[in-house]
């Protein structure tokens, strides 16, 4: 048989020819000895350098000097391949001397950048402009203190305070800027405090409302602080359309103290009270201050005519004294025999101004309450600079401020500072003394 026979051709010609290639088989083998044979068994057959340059490329791409020679008659383009030989040049990862190399010039560059900003600092940005208070003061419309022009934007609040012999000493009392005296029941006085330039964090005891408190307390268009209140009271306070603060409905803003016993243990703050008033939209006082003088001035040489002073009101247990003290330009008050004092500071109340207001007083139907006439005018006497001043007060309506002028019918302008308002019933009821 002819040993060099070829494959046929295809006879279908619409697919392409298969190349004509001698096989592979048709090589003529040498003769190999046994060692040869099995040396070459253990080896294994090589593949051709082609097949050997795509399973490098495409497998682990490990490189082999065989491929780099017989990539220099192939056409020169980038690769992965010579991208990742180009990467492997550069000994990564890096040893210690790269690493020390890297260091350093991760260092330089920090360094270069704070000398940077260190430098140019300085020429971009402004001077930090020194902090000083530049707000000029104003006249409290409540005492008439200078304050800061914030201060007459708070709302006034008012708080009715007892004043029974188990409720003293009260707290906050010598703190309030304006206090309201006039007797509740039974001859036993209470008061009615205002704040708005100070805020006392503790106030007490707390206790009913009384119509003639809500009407001064309507003079001033303030919060309203009570525990509940006689029948009346409370009926005006929801006719007069008052800024209620009643304890009944809103006990998180009070608190009781454990060291007194009930009725006479409700506490309270003016942070608390003003929180309150903020939640309901009481966020602001509109209101007329009485007349203040811009500061206080008492002559050296002005001979002190009214340097003791007696309020006769229900008895000797709340019947007031009062002693002027030139030093301060205030009123040393007394209660029952007794100096009084605020629990709040331990210190005697020394308000700078003292007012007598003489007004028409009777009981309720009921032959307990008290009745005042509070919206007309009336007599007065306004102490202050150790001077007893005879005038006349007036308040046109529960929502209008009181005023007083002398007895020329002049407005008395009043020192600023604290200021005592207490209700007698008569002229007589008032004594002083040099």
């Amino acid at each position: 048989m002819d040993s060099d026979i070829r494959p046929p051709k295809r006879l279908d010609k619409s697919l392409p020819e298969e190349p004509e290639t001698i096989p592979a088989d048709d090589k003529t083998e040498t003769f190999k000895t046994p060692e040869e044979a099995a040396a070459q068994d253990d080896i294994g057959e090589q593949p051709p350098a082609s097949e050997a340059h795509a399973n490098a490329e495409d497998a682990s791409l490990e490189p082999d000097e065989s491929l780099e020679e017989s990539d220099k008659s192939m056409p020169k383009k980038t690769s992965r391949w010579k991208k990742w030989n180009a990467f492997n040049r550069l000994n990564w990862p890096p040893g210690k001397k790269e690493w020390a190399i890297f260091v350093v010039a991760l260092l330089l560059i920090a360094g270069g950048v704070f000398w940077w900003l260190h430098n140019k600092k300085p020429a971009t940005l402004k001077p930090i402009p020194k902090v000083t208070s530049t707000s000029k003061t104003v006249q409290s419309t409540l005492t008439g203190l200078p304050v800061d022009p914030s201060v007459n934007s708070r709302t006034v609040t008012g708080v009715m305070i007892e004043n029974s012999l188990p409720a003293r000493p009260q707290a906050g009392l010598g703190q309030a800027g304006v206090v309201f005296e006039a007797v509740a029941e039974a001859g036993i006085t209470r008061f009615l405090a205002l704040y708005q330039d100070t805020a006392p964090n503790n106030i007490g005891p707390v206790r009913s409302a009384r119509p003639y408190y809500v009407q001064w307390n309507l003079g001033f268009n303030a919060g309203y602080a009570h525990v509940g209140g006689s029948p009346e009271a409370l009926n005006d306070i929801k006719d007069w359309n008052v800024r209620d603060l009643n304890q009944f409905y809103n006990g998180s803003s009070y608190h009781r103290i454990s060291s007194r016993a009930a009725p006479h243990n409700v506490y309270t703050s003016i942070a608390a009270l003003n929180k309150l008033e903020v939640d309901k939209g009481y966020t602001t006082s509109k209101y007329t201050g009485f007349a203040r003088k811009k500061k206080a001035y008492r002559p050296k040489n002005q001979a002190v005519t009214a340097a003791k002073i007696n309020f006769n009101i229900s008895g000797a247990e709340y019947n007031v004294h009062y002693d002027f003290d030139a030093k301060t330009d205030s009123y040393a008050r007394s209660e029952g025999g007794a100096p009084q004092m605020d629990s709040n500071t331990n210190q005697q109340i020394k308000p700078v101004v003292v007012i007598a207001l003489i007004i028409p007083y009777n009981l309720k139907s009921d032959g307990y309450h008290s009745n005042y006439g509070i919206v007309g005018t009336g007599q007065a006497i306004v102490f202050q600079d150790g001077q007893a001043i005879k005038a006349t007060w007036t308040k046109k309506s529960n929502t209008d401020q009181l005023t007083f002028k002398d007895e020329q019918g002049k407005v008395i302008r009043l020192n600023p500072g604290s200021t005592w308002l207490t209700a007698v019933t008569g002229i007589d009821k008032v004594a002083y003394s040099p």
